[in-house]
């Protein structure tokens, strides 16, 4: 890569790093107000959880059909068109606003937010080659847990100081400056045949079935890891406020920092695990083990963590497994997506990478809602979000497993070789 393509290359990981810093905010913003707006709402748990599932009712959709749309447009313009969706859907919540039309927003929100992580690396992916994509995606992967830990805290601090309104308010303006920056500053990814290694140039080249990709077990596998993992953190984003507050008993002027913690762990394990993949696989190690077994195992880990919380005494050890419950299995959202990356033809892998965070995501429009379920209908609060992490610590064993028993590019790079590709597309 010349110098002056690197460059580029790097101020755009960098903006799209901030595009993941502004989305994951975004997110969060309702989990560090879960109290509040509960309490100013008069929402009860099944209802405040139907608030965040409600942001993934449209995610899967909007995912799916933009991440086939950024096969034929620039990414640049789809991610400037996100960006601003994103800051106009926070401008009503600075008013006085009801049930209806937080849901109404938050579903506005998701729909928006979707295609974030595969339309932003689709982007990046444009720029670097497949042997050099770990450390970007790991960087822009990682955005997502810097915006939670440099977010909570300050839009905790906006929450007492002004009230929850303004932490919304506050979160659109950001949105519309990061749009400025991303209209100037942003480009589109250069790279030509010419410049492609050889595997790439020859996905370039070539569609497969979307049947075959669909099939492909170490895609289906990294999926099923990836919606333990969604799973996880769909419940921190959401109802990780209300238990450090109503099952821990800790007041709301201290939560910030808290709750920033599963974000903080999430930030090192990525960005660790990435580096640690893309070294492993530039001294030969296979994909199967360098970025099959690392990413499913991180996910079974986060799973034990989860199951083992509701037995050990003590907030500061509950906090600590929770904290590695969510923060582990992130390593699934770099190592899965480079492992679909690496199967999928260059002119197919927007559309996968949409497909994978839909399927992922679906964990979302469920998880939050069932919490909120069990926390109703337990004898008390604590008893609730004990057997609501439980279960999620179940399902990513059973995700993570998968993960490690099947994700095998070497096999499947094998195993295409021998079928006929289908004719490049008009």
């Amino acid at each position: 890569m010349r110098p002056d393509s690197r460059n580029r290359a790097w101020i755009a990981v960098l903006l799209l790093f901030i595009f993941m810093v502004i989305n994951f905010a975004d997110k969060a913003v309702i989990g560090i107000a879960a109290v509040p707006i509960m309490q100013e709402l008069e929402l009860g748990p099944r209802q405040f959880g139907l608030v965040g599932s409600s942001f993934f009712l449209l995610f899967a959709v909007s995912s799916i059909a933009t991440g086939f749309l950024v096969d034929r447009v620039q990414t640049r313009w789809v991610l400037l068109a996100m960006g601003i969706i994103w800051a106009l859907t926070q401008f009503p919540m600075v008013g006085s606003v009801g049930f209806e039309t937080l849901v109404a927003c938050r579903i506005a929100l998701g729909a928006g937010e979707g295609p974030a992580a595969p339309v932003a690396l689709h982007s990046a992916y444009k720029w670097f080659p497949n042997e050099l994509r770990t450390v970007p995606t790991a960087v822009i992967a990682q955005g997502g847990a810097i915006g939670v830990v440099v977010a909570l805290p300050l839009l905790n601090w906006v929450i007492v100081r002004w009230t929850w309104h303004w932490a919304f308010g506050a979160l659109g303006l950001i949105g519309l400056v990061w749009c400025a920056l991303w209209l100037v500053f942003g480009r589109e990814g250069s790279l030509d045949d010419a410049s492609l290694t050889a595997n790439d140039a020859a996905q370039s080249s070539r569609r497969v079935g979307y049947a075959q990709l669909l099939l492909s077990p170490s895609i289906l596998a990294c999926w099923a890891a990836a919606f333990g993992a969604n799973w996880a953190l769909s419940l921190a984003l959401s109802w990780q406020g209300a238990y450090l507050i109503k099952g821990l008993g800790l007041a709301q002027g201290s939560i910030g920092l808290l709750g920033a913690l599963p974000a903080a762990g999430s930030a090192v394990a990525m960005l660790a695990t990435g580096w640690c993949s893309q070294r492993l696989l530039s001294r030969g190690v296979s994909s199967r083990l360098a970025r099959g077994i690392l990413g499913g195992s991180s996910v079974v880990l986060g799973g034990a963590a989860l199951t083992m919380l509701p037995y050990v005494p003590g907030i500061p050890v509950k906090i600590a497994l929770m904290t590695l419950g969510v923060a582990l299995p992130s390593v699934i959202y770099v190592i899965g997506n480079a492992v679909v990356g690496e199967i999928t033809p260059a002119a197919q892998r927007g559309a996968l990478l949409a497909i994978g965070t839909a399927v992922a995501s679906s964990a979302g429009l469920l998880a939050p809602y069932i919490m909120g379920s069990v926390i109703e209908s337990a004898a008390t609060p604590l008893d609730g979000f004990n057997a609501g992490f439980f279960m999620c610590g179940v399902i990513m064993l059973v995700g993570g497993a998968i993960a490690m028993a099947l994700v095998n590019p070497e096999r499947e790079a094998e195993r295409r070789s021998r079928l006929q590709p289908l004719a490049v597309s008009a």
